[in-house]
C-alpha cells in the first residue's frame, strides 16, 4: 500500500474528508481528538486511495451502510500499520444519532480498514465501536445507499454501491 503524503492529523487540527460515491457526495467531518488513531488511519488509507472504487457491502436499513473492505466480502481489509488497531471508544460520543462514522471490526481491538456510516439511532454500538467523525453534509446520499435492494443473505447490494473517490482535508488550528 503506498503511504500517505499526508502528515498524522493532530488533535486540534479540523479534518474534513469528503466521499465521492456513484450516489452522490458525502462530507465527513473527523474527531483527532476523540480517536487520533482511528483518523490517521482512515486519513491516511483515503489519502493513498485505498478506498477509491470499493463498495459498500454491506446496508442495512435503518441501521448502517458499511464499507473499506477491498474483497467486497467484510472479511478483508488493513490498517495503514498492517496489523489491526486498538479501540478508541469514550463516553465523549455516542450512537446517539443518525450519521455517526465509526469503525467497523470483528471484536475488541480488531480494527483495520473498514468502517460504517450509521442510519439511526445505535445505542447498543456504545463502547464496541471506535467513533471517529460524523456526516455533516450529504445525508441525502447516505440514505439513498441505504434504500438501495439488497440481498437477503448478506445485506449486500444487489447494485453495487460504490465510493469513487475521497478527498481530504487538514486545516492547522
Amino acid at each position: 500500500m503506498a503511504a500517505s503524503a499526508l502528515a498524522a492529523p493532530l488533535a486540534t487540527d479540523k479534518v474534513e474528508v469528503t466521499m465521492n460515491t456513484n450516489k452522490g457526495t458525502i462530507e465527513l467531518l473527523l474527531y483527532p481528538k476523540v480517536a487520533p488513531k482511528a483518523v490517521e488511519n482512515f486519513v491516511g488509507l483515503a489519502d493513498s486511495k485505498y478506498y477509491d472504487n470499493l463498495i459498500f457491502h454491506r446496508v442495512i436499513e435503518h441501521f448502517m451502510i458499511q464499507g473499506g473492505d477491498p474483497t467486497g466480502t467484510g472479511s478483508g481489509g488493513q490498517s495503514i500499520w498492517q496489523r489491526p488497531f486498538a479501540d478508541e471508544v469514550t463516553p465523549q460520543v455516542s450512537f446517539n444519532r443518525p450519521g455517526m462514522l465509526a469503525m467497523a471490526n470483528s471484536g475488541p481491538n480488531t480494527n483495520g480498514s473498514q468502517f460504517f456510516i450509521t442510519t439511526a439511532e445505535t445505542p447498543w454500538l456504545n463502547n464496541k465501536h471506535t467513533i471517529f467523525g460524523e456526516v455533516v453534509k450529504g445525508y441525502d446520499t447516505v440514505t439513498a445507499i441505504e434504500r438501495t435492494t439488497t440481498r437477503p443473505d448478506n445485506n449486500s447490494p444487489v447494485e453495487p454501491q460504490r465510493i469513487l473517490s475521497m478527498q481530504v482535508r487538514i486545516n492547522k488550528q
